[in-house]
């Protein structure tokens, strides 16, 4: 009992929960923010849309453990669940097999728009397992990825994508300090082991300065579209400038922005759904 429960949990930490989980939960919260404003409750297709993106993040979590596992051996990274001999390649690949399924499964069932959105975001995160994140273009297939996926939970549950049109560039720009952010948890490694990311190549400090002024930049434009537009209140303004200061606390070191960055993003989507609501 004790082997299965080991394995179990080293299998969820092959998927990468806390990023998985964050996705996952800020879709189903958006997607509930776009039903309650046109008054509809939370339906099937609300449903569905989280499963799908759910099943993408354990594809992308995953093909990106099993992209890496030779390079994660290679370096001594027995934090790893592959490396460390506690998951077997085979069955990193079952559950990313697993999990591309259910995306393309719920995906379907809401339509061809869902599913070719759907599609298009997880073809971008496997660019980047695959080829891409070891280039100085890692951040591109964040901003894809993360740029379509507004759009595929505003088709996903059934509403005009000019709603969630704006929310395109912010999303694929706070993705992209959020990428750099992740990058430098793994600088060292990266470095040891000849990449060549974005962050390898413009260096440390300057990773840890952009990561901070684009999330900063994303949060004080959404703060100045509610106040400009009148909507924002002191609770969505309050919730505004936790993430502010959830970001700021990046400036303390590389464990800090990357925490503070999930932070801030859980904090801006509630202080939209307030304004917007």
């Amino acid at each position: 009992m004790h082997r299965m429960l080991h394995r179990a949990l080293a299998a969820i930490r092959l998927i990468h929960p806390a990023p998985a989980a964050a996705v996952t939960l800020l879709s189903a919260v958006l997607g509930a923010i776009l039903l309650a404003q046109e008054g509809r409750p939370i339906d099937e297709r609300w449903w569905l849309t989280v499963l799908a993106v759910a099943g993408s993040q354990v594809f992308t979590g995953a093909t990106n453990d099993l992209a890496d596992a030779a390079r994660d051996d290679l370096a001594g990274r027995h934090e790893k669940p592959i490396p460390a001999g506690e998951v077997s390649q085979n069955l990193a690949l079952w559950l990313a097999s697993a999990g591309l399924a259910l995306q393309v499964a719920a995906s379907a069932w809401l339509g061809s728009l869902t599913l070719v959105l759907g599609l298009g975001a997880v073809a971008s995160a496997a660019a980047y397992n695959l080829a891409l994140s070891r280039t100085p273009l890692s951040p591109l297939p964040y901003l894809v990825s993360f740029g379509l996926l507004p759009l595929w939970i505003g088709a996903g549950v059934d509403v005009p994508l000019d709603r969630v049109l704006p929310a395109v560039p912010l999303a694929a720009a706070f993705a992209g300090a959020a990428h750099l952010a992740n990058t430098l948890r793994d600088f060292d490694s990266d470095a040891a082991t000849g990449s060549r990311c974005l962050a390898q190549v413009i260096g440390r400090g300057a990773t840890q300065a952009l990561a901070i002024g684009v999330a900063l930049a994303v949060g004080l434009g959404v703060g100045a579209a509610l106040v400009a537009s009148g909507r924002a209140s002191p609770a969505s303004l309050a919730l505004g400038t936790v993430g502010l200061a959830s970001v700021g606390l990046g400036a303390l070191g590389e464990r800090w922005l990357w925490y503070g960055l999930l932070v801030a993003a859980m904090a801006w989507t509630a202080a939209w759904a307030i304004s917007t609501g």
